[in-house]
């Protein structure tokens, strides 16, 4: 039987030279203690904020018109969430993430079915007790024909360009608008005081972890996107990359965040599914380098290894 042709980017030499002892594990328990003693000082001086989440409560609190005026919008179904589609419903004919023809988000379909006006105003206002006035006006509003809701939803939204807050009351001089003042005002009052960040968490399973909702209420109003803003976490600003302020942020995030920064993904409605799709190739074409022609003989043929082991080399060339 002939002996198999050597492959250079496939089979390992067999190693002819001289050998060293080594004790990895001296090596390994050392180079652990070193770096956990810098990680444990690097941290205590120059450990990043550890800012609060922003809530319901201290979006209403800090931002109430915002708060009101993004409420009004689910209430009235012209919120991003109400208007965006699949998976959160049918309202929006067009595929918002598709690849090429591919229409991603229709292949799954309504999975996490929100009609925006239920789950996020009428719901949790028929949850509060006590409110005799408010519950009137709610049986008033679901009971109302849909062009009596329309145009009490058209005469507030109209007069809601001139919003304002005092005295701990949204103040909105809108005619013949029926039981909506009262809606979005007490809806203001429920996220100020924390209950709705509650009632939107309340689930079936004994662990309310699902913040789905309240996070697809926050992100519908302008307030989550000026504090992203101000803490340079926008996509523009290489938001991923970033901790909260000018602290610096994953550095390995680079390769994520750079496709958004460029032509066509920085300005593309299908953006996060195009630089998925890229990373997915990219990953794929990394994982199969071994096997890939050309792609495999680079490090041989670069010698970049006489870099890693120059002192190996520099030996060898003295002898």
């Amino acid at each position: 039987m002939s002996k198999k042709a050597f492959r250079p980017d496939v089979d390992a030499p067999e190693w002819k030279g001289g050998h060293s002892p080594y004790d990895i594990i001296k090596e390994g328990s050392i180079a652990i203690a070193v770096v956990l003693i810098l990680t444990l000082i690097l941290a205590v001086v120059f450990g990043s904020p550890d800012d609060p989440a922003i809530t319901l409560k201290s979006w209403s609190t800090t931002a109430p018109v915002d708060f009101a005026t993004t409420a009004l919008s689910e209430l009235n179904g012209t919120s991003g969430t109400a208007t965006y589609g699949a998976p959160y419903n049918s309202q929006n004919s067009s595929a918002s993430q598709q690849l090429g023809p591919l229409k991603l988000e229709y292949w799954i379909g309504v999975h996490i079915p929100i009609n925006t006006a239920k789950v996020f105003v009428i719901n949790p206002l028929k949850a509060l007790p006590g409110q005799p006035a408010l519950d009137k006006d709610l049986a008033v509003f679901q009971n109302a024909s849909a062009s009596a809701k329309t145009a009490w939803l058209n005469n507030y939204t109209k007069a809601a360009a001139n919003m304002k807050f005092l005295n701990n009351q949204v103040v909105v001089n809108a005619s013949d608008a029926g039981p909506v003042p009262l809606m979005i005002n007490d809806l203001t009052q429920m996220a100020r005081s924390g209950a709705l960040d509650e009632a939107l968490l309340t689930g079936d399973s004994f662990y309310t972890t699902d913040y789905t909702d309240s996070l697809l209420f926050i992100s519908d109003g302008s307030y989550l996107g000026q504090v992203a803003q101000a803490d340079h976490l926008t996509g523009s600003q290489w938001g991923m990359m970033n901790e909260t302020g000018s602290w610096p942020g994953q550095a390995w995030l680079w390769l994520y965040t750079f496709w958004y920064q460029v032509s066509p993904m920085n300005s593309s409605s299908n953006g996060d599914v195009e630089v998925l799709a890229i990373m997915l190739l990219l990953t794929v074409g990394l994982t199969l380098m071994p096997f890939i022609p050309g792609l495999r003989s680079i490090p041989r043929k670069s010698k970049v290894y006489r870099i890693i082991w120059r002192e190996h080399y520099q030996n060898q060339t003295k002898d």
